[in-house]
């Protein structure tokens, strides 16, 4: 069965991560250079939150807050839904769907080993899916 820690082996354990006291502005310009949808905001090696394209736009841009002077802080997504290197793929995309979300801190230890988008999840089950294919097409057509 694949896990979530298969990601991360293919992925890497990289994740884009901003200071709580950085404004919404600099922290969506680290989403623009790095091409991700999302930050996770950490003090001291801690996790604090996430934030993300989706709290820009409710809690920044609908609620008329200036993005040059609002902290992360005050409109990042604190109650986070985690998951492990060693939580099923499975679980992890139905976790995701329950809750609505597209980006998941995955921690180790209590420590941040990373981060799976729904992108990510949705990839590799369709490569695991191809792979399927090939081998029961290979059994059908050539005998193997």
């Amino acid at each position: 069965m694949a896990r979530v820690g298969d990601i991360l082996r293919v992925k890497g354990d990289a994740v884009l991560s901003v200071a709580p006291d950085a404004t919404v502005l600099e922290a969506a310009r680290c989403m623009n250079d790095g091409g991700t949808g999302s930050v996770v905001v950490i003090q001291d090696g801690q996790l604090l939150g996430i934030f993300t394209e989706r709290d820009i736009m409710r809690r920044v841009v609908a609620a008329q807050l200036d993005p040059s002077t609002t902290p992360v802080s005050s409109v990042m997504t604190r109650d986070l839904v985690t998951c492990e290197p060693g939580t099923e793929m499975d679980a992890c995309a139905q976790t995701m769907s329950e809750r609505h979300i597209r980006h998941l801190p995955v921690l180790a230890g209590g420590r941040l080993a990373g981060l799976v988008t729904s992108g990510d999840v949705l990839a590799y089950q369709l490569s695991d899916q191809a792979s399927t294919i090939r081998q029961l097409h290979g059994f059908i057509y050539d005998g193997r």
